[in-house]
């Protein structure tokens, strides 16, 4: 029996040689070659030391491998339900193509979400619907310290930097914010010669690596700052602390990738790895952080200046939050990452179990500075899978004054969700610095399609408020939102999250009987920050 089976697996690979000899015979030279090229295969199959299957099943055993080489897009294509989101469902990516090219976005016999299923959501309409003006939501950022405020739009690209994104993509990006009126995140890759060409306002995001204001051993330069600051074009500075795609994690562009153009871009040398720190160097404390964010606004001459994290140990983030109260000097905004978010390459354990999801930071640095009395003072952006009109009101409701998306509008340019980021082998020409590839994306073209799906989500988003009696989205609350929890109960998201009065925080410093009424992680954590150290406990690890 174990002849019969060896013989049987390894039959199709001998028929090739037994097919090709009786071709050959017959002067069939075509046919000939092929079949004893397919034999040939097989005989390296059996040869070679690296895989087992190719080895038992020569030949044939190629089929597996095929299939599994192919198998996102079967699943993508044919299998995948309309709402299987991996990492976006097939219903989010049609709206953002459909609004986008200015197609018919409607559906027809009714919504096929589970309305009755756990988790589910929905607005409140109103008997007296409102009929807003989309053009009119923006949001005014800038503090009591901010000479050069900036009115934002509640609807953003978020950071993208060249180098991650072909040339292409960042000069449609940024066309189609200068003819929608939005900003454009640069990303931690400075500020390129691509972010200039057509003009669009721009949120400068400065990482650790301190790029395009950096000194030879990668220190920040205040005067290469000062000079790239200065650009009318350059709206607000950004700092990042962190990023939710990998939040706590470095990066290094390898020297090979590292081009005449990122090169001059980042003010790294060319034939180097770029290497983008986990952490800054500029401060190590949370004092520090406050005291370099005055010094970007001064040196800005008086831009708005604020920071971008993803929450991660929570005493971190409180400590940030009583540096702020401390010193009196505050951030102009904070942009909140969540760990849900990410458009490029990072390890698997950071994308899927490190950083708290958007949603729940969203709500701790909203809760927190309401308790601070911060609130009025600090403006909050959102990014984390954003692509609806919905999704902008839901944040609007956890906290957010405005939201910003990454991958809806890299699905604007045009992206298939091939998930091939980080292979430089992007089939639309998105993610690539391979001119051949990135030729495919037509700049012209597709900032228009970044104009319309700006432009047409935040119409819905007029028609979404307007619908529940609204005129603005600053006027947004929790008690808009409804939620279906765990027991089947529908709920106002009032009554399901957790909440920090004005000032509270403030008196539990002195005050343990308020300290012990507040939610987590506040009655936790609270007591366990300093605005002195990172480290939990108040005591440098």
């Amino acid at each position: 029996m174990a002849a019969v089976a060896i013989g049987t697996r390894f039959l199709p690979w001998l028929g090739t040689g037994v097919v090709g000899l009786i071709l050959l015979g017959f002067g069939y030279w075509f046919g000939a070659i092929l079949a004893l090229g397919l034999f040939g295969l097989g005989l390296i199959d059996i040869q070679q030391p690296h895989q087992a299957v190719r080895r038992n099943y020569p030949l044939t055993g190629r089929l597996r491998y095929a299939l599994e080489y192919i198998r996102p897009e079967i699943r993508q294509y044919f299998l995948e339900t309309d709402e299987e989101k991996i990492p976006f469902s097939r219903n989010q990516r049609a709206l953002v193509y459909q609004r986008s090219k200015i197609q018919n976005d409607k559906r027809g016999f009714g919504s096929i979400k589970d309305m009755y299923a756990s988790g589910a959501e929905w607005i409140g309409h109103s008997v007296v619907p409102t009929h807003p003006e989309p053009s009119a939501f923006r949001i005014h950022v800038g503090g009591r310290h901010c000479t050069r405020p900036y009115d934002i739009s509640v609807f953003n690209i978020s950071a993208m930097s060249f180098g991650s994104l072909s040339a292409n993509a960042i000069m449609a990006l940024n066309r189609g914010a200068k003819m929608g009126g939005f900003a454009h995140d640069t990303g931690e890759g400075s500020v390129s010669p691509y972010h200039r060409t057509h003009g669009g306002d721009l949120i400068w995001e400065i990482g650790s690596g301190y790029f395009g204001c950096r000194t030879a051993d990668g220190r920040f330069d205040p005067e290469k700052f000062a000079a790239q600051a200065s650009a009318d074009q350059v709206k607000m500075i950004e700092i990042k602390l962190s990023q939710g795609a990998k939040p706590g994690h470095g990066g290094v562009l390898p020297a090979a990738k590292v081009s005449q153009e990122i090169s001059e871009t980042r003010g790294v040398p060319m034939g180097k790895d770029c290497v983008s720190p986990a952490s800054h160097s500029e401060f190590s404390t949370p004092t520090e952080l406050m005291q370099f964010i005055k010094r970007l606004r001064d040196l800005s001459g008086g831009k708005p200046v604020g920071f971008k994290l993803c929450i991660g140990q929570v005493w971190e983030w409180f400590g940030i939050a009583k540096a702020m109260a401390k010193t009196g000097i505050a951030p102009d905004f904070i942009v909140l990452d969540g760990a849900e978010g990410g458009t490029g390459a990072a390890p698997v354990e950071f994308s899927d179990h490190v950083g708290m999801p958007m949603r729940d930071g969203l709500r701790l640095v909203h809760n927190t500075l309401v308790g601070l009395g911060l609130r009025d003072q600090i403006k909050i952006g959102a990014s984390g899978k954003v692509v609806s009109a919905f999704d902008i009101a839901r944040c609007l409701a956890l906290g957010a004054d405005w939201c910003n998306s990454a991958r809806g509008f890299m699905f604007a340019l045009g992206c298939i969700q091939s998930r091939s980021c980080h292979t430089d082998h992007c089939p639309t020409g998105v993610a690539t610095q391979d001119p051949l590839r990135q030729r495919a994306l037509v700049v012209t073209d597709k900032a228009e399609r970044v104009r319309n799906f700006h432009r047409n989500t935040l119409a819905n988003l007029a028609d979404l408020l307007g619908s529940a009696g609204l005129n603005h989205p600053d006027q947004v609350t929790e008690s808009h939102i409804m939620l279906r929890d765990g027991s089947g109960q529908a709920k106002p998201l009032s009554t399901v999250l957790p909440h920090v009065e004005p000032g509270q925080l403030v008196t539990a410093e002195h005050d343990h009987i308020v300290l012990g009424s507040l939610p987590e992680p506040f009655k936790t954590y609270w007591m366990r920050s300093s605005a002195e150290t990172f480290a939990s406990g108040g005591v440098n690890s």
